[in-house]
C-alpha cells in the first residue's frame, strides 16, 4: 500500500516562499513518477508540477514556471516542492500523487493518470 504525506503548508505573504516536502513509501518511490496538483475552493484540481523516476526530467504548469521548482530525494523518499514569489492566486490545497506507470509530459499532467494521493496540505498566500 503505497502512502504519501505532505508536509509544509502554512500562511505566507505575498512575494514569500514555502517549501512542500511529500514523504512516500519506500517500496515504491524510487520507481514512481510524482507529481504536485492544487486545488482552489470551488475549482476543480490542477496540475502543478511533475518529476520523472529518476529526478532527471519535469514539467510545469503555466502559471508557476519559473517560481517552483519540484525535486526529488530518493535517498530520503522525498519529493519537494519549493515555491518562490508566492501569489494570492496559488492559495489552494496542495496534494501530491504517484503513479509506477510511464508517463510523458503530456499524460503526467492528468491527474487520472496517477493512482496514489496523500490528503493534501493547504497553503494561504495573503496579499
Amino acid at each position: 500500500q503505497v502512502q504519501l504525506v505532505e508536509s509544509g503548508g502554512g500562511l505566507v505573504q505575498a512575494g514569500g516562499s514555502l517549501r512542500l516536502s511529500c514523504a512516500a513509501s519506500e517500496r515504491t518511490f524510487g520507481s514512481a513518477v510524482m507529481g504536485w496538483f492544487r486545488q482552489a475552493p470551488g475549482k476543480e484540481r490542477e496540475f502543478v508540477a511533475f518529476i520523472n523516476r529518476s529526478g532527471t526530467s519535469t514539467r510545469y504548469a503555466a502559471s508557476v514556471k519559473g517560481r517552483f521548482t519540484i525535486s526529488k530525494d530518493n535517498a530520503k523518499n522525498t519529493m519537494y516542492l519549493q515555491m518562490n514569489s508566492l501569489k494570492p492566486e496559488d492559495t489552494a490545497g496542495y496534494y501530491c500523487a504517484a503513479t509506477t506507470m510511464s508517463l510523458n509530459s503530456v499524460t503526467a499532467t492528468l491527474r487520472a493518470r496517477y493512482e496514489h494521493w496523500g490528503q493534501g496540505t493547504q497553503v494561504t498566500v495573503s496579499s
